[in-house]
């Protein structure tokens, strides 16, 4: 609790001590009303001050107003308990609000934590501390165990394990080793790691994730401005309507004025719209803070909306729902063992940084002998040339075969078939293929599951990769080998099989996934590994590059959405109701605080749910 809540707490305790002693005292009279404007002042003070305010700044009608009018207006008529009292149960219902909006805010602003403070760097063979800000792109940072990760980076020496709960919402550490690129925010659990700093911290992992939950309220859902709007007119209204009840019946000669100005007092504590001002907006802020725990940054309440009305979910195949990460899957020699066709094909790649030439390399696991390999030739779009131990080799696609003369034959397995020809003679072929990430299937039957319509595949691959990816995980559509202008008119097409209020949404990777994630009615971008264009493109980022996340993020927003409309519902029914009852005098005092603050209570309490939406 904070030190403005604990001072709340305080304030109502003793107010309500000194309203109970109003009571009990024997006196009457100018007497009396000084032992109840007491606690009243206790309690009441910051509220007119506030309504007072604010009408000097031309805004009148706020619920500061209206409870300070309902009150003055009840020590009038000589309501004296309940004047207090009410204004009593509203700082009661003012600090619960502000208990939740401070959970709330808790959740997503734990995120904050993950600024690192400093960073090590080496200066005259000495380790010294600074801003992460005063880190240049291509400088050695140094990260001992129980650190942050201060920049994003590429490690030089050292082995360790790290944490990424604060980023992925996942428990199980993340191994880093050389080689291994590592992200600002993750916490090194163990050994000392030397890292190649790859991008200034403005730019970082963690700088961009901080931008993005600073900025997510700013994006109102449909619902937040649906109630900006309606207490805009809600709230002049209600009070013309009270003024109308205090003045006309008694003109009218219905009642006596003392009882009209009590219904018109009671009208307008019964009017105060604070459930739905507060608990709607909240709940969006709850169901962003519960998505961000479990690993997933909304950029807006908007977006939620959108999800929880996504029919068509669209995905990229590389990196999305394979692991972007080529190995070798299948060795067929021919006139030579295993082990030579793969030596030759990794010695003749060795001078290639091409992910085809490292899948290669890596398969093999041997230290590369480069004296052993001269007069290389690389041979766009075919493949490599080479000597090895003065041997021809030539390595590459059917292509390269047919140019060398050598005949050749396909392989049944699906992936990338790279075949070794050498002296004329063909000795076999390598496959290398791309992995489908462990989660892929579980993703797609989630979605199925969430009433999601139709799942889509988009790739740049060939059409025999595509469609066996496609036929593993379950996917409705594919459509292969397609530059970024292709995907953007295929999302175009299917944009146009949307059925009434059914959105699309988009989930990609890559620098040229950037375009569709942007023309997609909902983007959603894979934050571990994906470029920035597409992290900046995506209305939602996916912190663990799971795409089984999208299901989660779905739930999610469902679930928020629910909330709002329980609150909606809930507010509204209660309040129409009970001013019903209270312009007919058949509801007191008591009645109408509870139909603002005992509602507001209510409300929060509901909405505070969606903070847990995420657990599961």
């Amino acid at each position: 609790m904070s030190k403005k809540q604990k001072q709340t707490l305080w304030r109502i305790l003793a107010s309500a001590v000194l309203l109970a002693a109003a009571v009990l005292l024997p006196v009457e009279g100018w007497l009396r009303l000084c032992a109840f404007l007491v606690p009243y002042a206790v309690i009441g003070w910051d509220v007119l001050w506030r309504a007072a305010r604010n009408i000097s700044h031309g805004q009148v009608f706020d619920e500061n107003f209206l409870m300070a009018l309902a009150t003055l207006g009840a020590f009038c008529i000589g309501e004296y308990p309940e004047a207090v009292f009410v204004m009593l149960f509203y700082q009661v219902g003012e600090l619960f609000q502000s208990y939740a909006v401070g959970k709330s805010r808790q959740s997503i602003t734990a995120l904050m934590d993950i600024r690192p403070d400093y960073a090590n760097i080496e200066r005259g063979g000495e380790l010294v501390q600074v801003d992460p800000d005063e880190v240049s792109v291509g400088d050695t940072i140094v990260i001992k165990a129980g650190e942050r990760v201060p920049l994003d980076g590429v490690v030089l020496e050292g082995k360790s394990t790290l944490d990424t709960a604060a980023l992925t919402g996942e428990s199980l550490p993340r191994e880093a080793e050389p080689g291994d690129d590592v992200i600002s925010g993750c916490v090194n659990l163990s050994g000392l790691l030397k890292v190649r700093v790859t991008k200034a911290f403005e730019e970082s992992t963690v700088a961009k994730i901080l931008d993005l939950v600073e900025n997510s309220s700013s994006k109102k859902a449909r619902a937040e401005n649906f109630i900006t709007k309606f207490a805009r007119y809600y709230t002049p209204v209600v009070v013309i309507a009270a003024v109308l009840l205090a003045v006309v019946p008694p003109l009218l000669g219905l009642m006596h004025w003392t009882e009209s100005l009590n219904r018109a007092l009671i009208f307008l504590v019964i009017s105060c719209p604070c459930a739905l001002v507060i608990s709607v907006p909240l709940s969006f802020f709850g169901g962003i803070g519960g998505a961000s725990r479990a690993g997933i940054l909304v950029k807006g309440g908007n977006y939620l909306e959108v999800l929880a009305d996504t029919e068509i979910v669209v995905f990229d195949k590389t990196g999305t729902l394979t692991k972007g990460v080529f190995n070798v899957t299948a060795i067929h020699p021919g006139e030579c063992s295993e082990e030579r066709l793969l030596e030759l094909a990794a010695l003749a790649e060795s001078y290639s940084d091409h992910p085809i030439s490292r899948s290669l390399r890596e398969a093999y696991g041997r230290e590369i002998d480069a004296g052993r390999v001269t007069d290389v030739e690389e041979i766009a779009g075919h493949g490599v040339r080479a000597e090895v131990d003065g041997i021809p080799v030539a390595v590459g696609n059917d292509k390269l075969m047919e140019r060398v003369g050598v005949e050749w034959h396909p392989c049944h397995r699906v992936g990338t078939t790279v075949h070794v020809a050498s002296e004329g003679r063909y000795l076999g072929h390598i496959v290398i293929s791309d992995e489908v990430k462990e989660d892929a299937v579980q993703a797609i039957s989630a979605l199925k599951a969430m009433g999601v319509r139709k799942t889509v595949m988009l790739t740049g691959d060939t059409r025999a990769v595509g469609e066996d990816v496609a036929a593993r995980l379950g996917l409705d559509e594919v459509h292969t080998q397609l530059l970024p202008a292709g995907k953007v008119e295929r999302v175009e097409a299917l944009l146009k099989e949307k059925t009434g209020r059914g959105k699309l949404a988009f989930v990609g990777d890559g620098i040229n996934d950037a375009p569709v994630l942007s023309r997609a009615d909902l983007g959603i971008a894979m934050g571990g590994l994906g470029s920035d264009a597409a992290i900046e493109a995506a209305d939602i980022v996916l912190m663990d590059d799971k795409p089984s996340k999208i299901a989660a993020a779905i739930r999610i927003s469902k679930q928020t959405l629910r909330i709002v409309r329980q609150n909606i519902v809930f507010a509204l029914g209660v309040k129409l109701l009970v001013l019903a009852l209270g312009a007919l005098g058949m509801a007191n005092m008591w009645e109408a605080v509870f139909a603002d603050v005992g509602v507001s209570v209510i409300a929060i309490l509901n909405a505070m749910r969606a903070l847990r939406a995420g657990d599961r």
